[in-house]
């Protein structure tokens, strides 16, 4: 498979491919300045690639951008990656390009969408509904239930109570607790969660 992207994500990425014996093919990031991540050297154009022997994984944590990138890349996008420690329910439904860190877990019945990024430790309970391009960090917990639109984000030791929306391209701030919907774009912290913003800015 390719990786693309080389910076911090990459990296937890990259080891996860090696946690369950998977082979990359190539190390890709338009940055110039990124010669090497863990020992494989990095590629600056999509032309040095042949799509289609190869599936690609996006190496970048945020959303916008990975969403931007997904959408320009060509070839097909790998199954989901799951760290070896990660616990995933054989029922969970789970897309193309989504990635699962170390210690994570995924319940029963779970749905996830494409690209999206479960970090380590993160819990993700029973049928819970996550939309493309969301990002679970470190440590979050989403309850039974809940729904996430596409791209929002929860930061590190979040918690999500059971059968709570939150709506798309939505930041929940590390540590806050939410106890009631959140609206598209809202930002959200503290704890009970309170609603600090509403951004009228869409992903392009």
């Amino acid at each position: 498979m390719n990786i693309y992207g080389a910076s911090g994500h990459a990296k937890v990425v990259i080891e996860i491919v090696h946690s369950i014996g998977g082979k990359i093919d190539a190390v890709i990031d338009r940055n110039p300045e990124l010669k090497e991540v863990l020992g494989y050297r990095v590629l600056h154009s999509e032309e040095d690639i042949d799509h289609e022997k190869t599936t690609t994984v996006i190496a970048i944590g945020n959303n916008k951008i990975r969403k931007r990138i997904c959408s320009n890349l060509p070839g097909d996008f790998h199954f989901p990656l799951a760290h070896a420690s990660a616990i995933v329910s054989p029922s969970a439904r789970i897309d193309n390009g989504t990635v699962i860190m170390a210690h994570a877990t995924i319940s029963s019945e779970v749905a996830i969408g494409r690209h999206c990024i479960i970090n380590t430790g993160a819990v993700v309970e029973h049928d819970a509904q996550l939309e493309d391009y969301v990002h679970i960090s470190p440590n979050a917990s989403v309850a039974g239930g809940v729904r996430i639109g596409e791209g929002s984000h929860l930061g590190i030791g979040a918690c999500v109570i059971p059968g709570i929306t939150i709506g798309k391209w939505a930041t929940i701030g590390a540590g806050a607790v939410i106890i009631k919907d959140v609206p598209d774009f809202a930002v959200v912290v503290g704890n009970p969660g309170r609603i600090v913003k509403i951004s009228a800015e869409i992903s392009k």
